[in-house]
């Protein structure tokens, strides 16, 4: 039973554990600074660019979706407004534009391949490369104030629709088919979020 079980876990989970977590951290890194430079990795140039053998990096990611996934940025937090934050509402939608805009910009290129592997054919577009309904989350952290003050506003569909204007595939239409530059860009997609939310304050859509 014993042997069952541990062949049931990942592989980096089973024996010489410090080792292989200093391993995988190593193939994470080296995809990332690939990614860094507009180069959407395989596992065999992760291993490469890693020092380390190709057959130990499929052992850790047996497919690129799966190194893309592991490079993806992950900020593991339930809100990302500060400590003491604003009652009104738009004020905190602010902020969290302003701090999700900082992801995008520091993570462009590992969002751009997370994206752009979705979109291929066959490919789930809410699977695991995209990390279903993270900002969504941090969304209705930033409107739960609209259920005291306006509860006639459906609050699910107002996350949804502040994320669809402003989210890396809002960026990347923004910089590579409008042609702004991209802190241009970026400023419009968090004036986009206000006036989705300002919108749904004084008519109570979407």
């Amino acid at each position: 039973m014993a042997s069952m079980a541990s062949e049931a876990l990942p592989y980096e989970l089973t024996g010489r554990r410090n080792q292989k977590a200093r391993t995988r951290s190593a193939l994470v890194a080296a995809a990332r600074e690939l990614l860094s430079h507009g180069t959407t990795p395989t596992v065999e140039e992760a291993a490469e660019a890693a020092a380390v053998s190709r057959t130990t990096a499929y052992r850790y990611f047996p497919n690129q979706r799966a190194l893309v996934a592991a490079a993806y940025p992950e900020v593991d937090q339930d809100s990302l407004l500060p400590d003491d934050p604003p009652d009104d509402p738009v004020q905190r939608l602010d902020l969290l534009l302003a701090a999700t805009n900082r992801i995008v910009r520091d993570w462009e290129m590992q969002l751009r391949a997370a994206l752009r592997l979705s979109l291929e054919p066959g490919a789930e577009p809410t699977g695991p490369v995209l990390r279903r309904g993270r900002v969504i989350g941090w969304l209705a952290d930033a409107l739960e104030p609209l259920a005291a003050t306006h509860p006639d506003v459906d609050r699910d569909r107002l996350a949804v629709a502040i994320r669809a204007a402003t989210g890396i595939e809002a960026f990347v239409w923004l910089v590579d088919v409008a042609r702004y530059p991209r802190e241009e860009a970026l400023e419009l997609m968090r004036w986009n979020g206000r006036a989705i939310l300002r919108a749904a304050l004084d008519d109570g859509g979407p």
